[in-house]
């Protein structure tokens, strides 16, 4: 039976040197990868955009290169998630969506708005800034995802605060900085660091069929957007791949 939501599988950008071994056909232009790599997988995270923003235009050619149903996630510049007051908080969230990152139009699954580590869990805060998260711009729906990397992000008061905003919580498959599902969304945002370089398909057999599993439920209530990031970055795009395979 298929699932009643979207299952959106990809990776972390397109622009790595080894998958010009691992992924890329020899002959490929690497002014068709992205174009490529959007007819394998069916979602990228766009990453570069932490440490600088793109132009609208950019944007757009993004998005014209790419097929219908593909989506783009972008993570948030990292100035927007270390300002301190309510006010510097909203001029940089305001800053971000206005830098062009609309111009992906349907194809913005949502936005990751990424804290540093170090960063605890302050309901006042976190509040302010979930607050000052626009749900549309125009008339352009748009959905928060929010990733941290604390323990004390494990408290009731965390979800509800999320749920209230309809803002999902990054779920994080991480050696370092585990984050569990948070149900608190139309959508779950999924992140899995693990691959392993001695696997073809950068997991075993059993842990993609287990997570096949896991997203396959997941999506009986909500989309899914799930990445394979970091690990062993040259096995990712496989990854990918097996999953939607599995997925079918």
């Amino acid at each position: 039976m298929p699932s009643k939501h979207p299952i959106r599988v990809g990776v972390g950008g397109w622009t790595y040197e080894p998958w010009d071994e691992t992924f890329y056909p020899a002959d490929l232009p690497k002014k068709k990868q992205l174009e490529y790599a959007s007819s394998k997988l069916t979602a990228i995270e766009i990453n570069g955009t932490f440490y600088r923003t793109q132009t609208a235009a950019t944007f757009k050619k993004w998005a014209a290169e790419t097929p219908d149903g593909f989506v783009f996630t972008v993570k948030a510049h990292r100035v927007s998630t270390s300002r301190k007051t309510p006010d510097e908080m909203k001029d940089s969230i305001d800053w971000f969506m206005n830098s062009g990152v609309l111009e992906l139009k349907d194809k913005l699954g949502a936005v990751n708005w990424q804290f540093h580590p170090s960063k605890k869990f302050d309901p006042a805060y976190f509040g302010a800034f979930l607050e000052r998260l626009p749900r549309e711009v125009g008339k352009q729906r748009v959905r928060h995802a929010i990733e941290v990397r604390h323990a004390s992000f494990n408290t009731p008061a965390w979800d509800d605060l999320l749920r209230k905003h309809g803002a999902a919580c990054v779920f994080a498959d991480d050696e370092d900085w585990p984050m569990p599902d948070k149900e608190t969304a139309d959508f779950a945002y999924v992140r899995l660091q693990r691959s392993r370089a001695e696997e073809k398909d950068g997991y075993p057999k059993k842990e993609l069929d287990a997570w096949a599993k896991t997203f396959k439920g997941w999506a009986d209530k909500r989309e899914v957007f799930a990445f394979i990031i970091s690990g062993a970055k040259e096995r990712n795009p496989a990854a990918a791949q097996a999953l939607i395979a599995r997925l079918g």
